[in-house]
């Protein structure tokens, strides 16, 4: 029975993961605990092996189909991942509950944003911008805040690094859903190795959510793709489980704070 749920909950995780290119690490671990019953920290730990997996690979077909600006995800990526080993450096001394409810707070504001704003005309990775110091800085810096809150949170940070890169590069939704799941598997994966060397990831566990993640991400990219041409509507379906995941955050973690809901 664990290995069927196990397959089920990656296979949504792999869905939203292809879908809008974020909300796999924050559902990977909710899933793990409370459905797979995995203990807390192998919870964290065996989520991020499996979401930086399923990253990667709904990535590559993201790729396949022209989905990504190659620079602005290799910048984000790679300066993410000094930000995301500083960052849970620091997370371990905080109280678990109670980053996850300050998070789901920040959740909610980048829902709020994400319905406000409205998409470029830009609709070909042809038109990307040319590539200056001030545009260079401002991605990095981006990518520096979100790598360092990803680890500081234990998170893979899609749900931050869509958002980084329409603010940072000013590119259409659907090129950020596909160049931000770069940065997810590399997040993702910064975690995992640390877990991992600590003995906290149940290899069992990760194949099978890596298994059921392939599917549903072939599933959610091949969504996105047709979505991708409807003006708003990738952004109404990431603020919607933005607001749903971040209220249930709220209610599970409210204890931490000495709030009961």
């Amino acid at each position: 029975m664990q290995s069927i749920l196990a397959v089920l909950s990656g296979g949504l995780v792999g869905f939203t993961l292809g879908l809008i290119g974020g909300g796999g690490s924050i559902l990977a671990t909710p899933l793990l605990l409370y459905v797979v019953g995995l203990q807390p920290h192998i919870a964290i730990g065996t989520g991020a092996l499996a979401v930086s997996a399923n990253a990667f690979a709904n990535f590559a077909g993201h790729a396949r189909a022209g989905n990504v600006r190659w620079a602005d995800a290799a910048i984000f990526a790679g300066v993410g991942m000094i930000g995301a080993a500083i960052g849970s450096w620091f997370g371990k001394s905080f109280d678990g509950q109670r980053l996850l409810f300050l998070f789901a707070i920040l959740m909610v504001i980048v829902g709020v944003l994400m319905l406000r704003r409205k998409d470029t005309k830009r609709t070909t990775a042809e038109q990307e911008e040319r590539p200056s110091m001030g545009r260079l800085l401002l991605i990095a810096g981006c990518a520096l805040c979100v790598g360092t809150l990803s680890g500081f949170f234990g998170i893979g940070g899609g749900f931050l690094i869509v958002p980084g890169l329409l603010f940072s590069t000013g590119m259409p939704m659907l090129y950020a859903v596909g160049s931000s799941l770069l940065a997810v598997g590399a997040l993702g994966l910064t975690t995992a190795v640390s877990y991992a060397w600590s003995g906290l990831v149940d290899w069992i566990v990760a194949l099978e959510y890596i298994a059921g993640g392939l599917a549903g991400g072939y599933v959610g990219m091949q969504l996105a793709c047709r979505l991708g041409h409807r003006k708003a509507a990738l952004n109404r379906i990431f603020a919607g489980l933005v607001f749903v995941v971040a209220f249930y955050m709220l209610y599970r973690n409210a204890a931490a704070f000495g709030f009961r809901i």
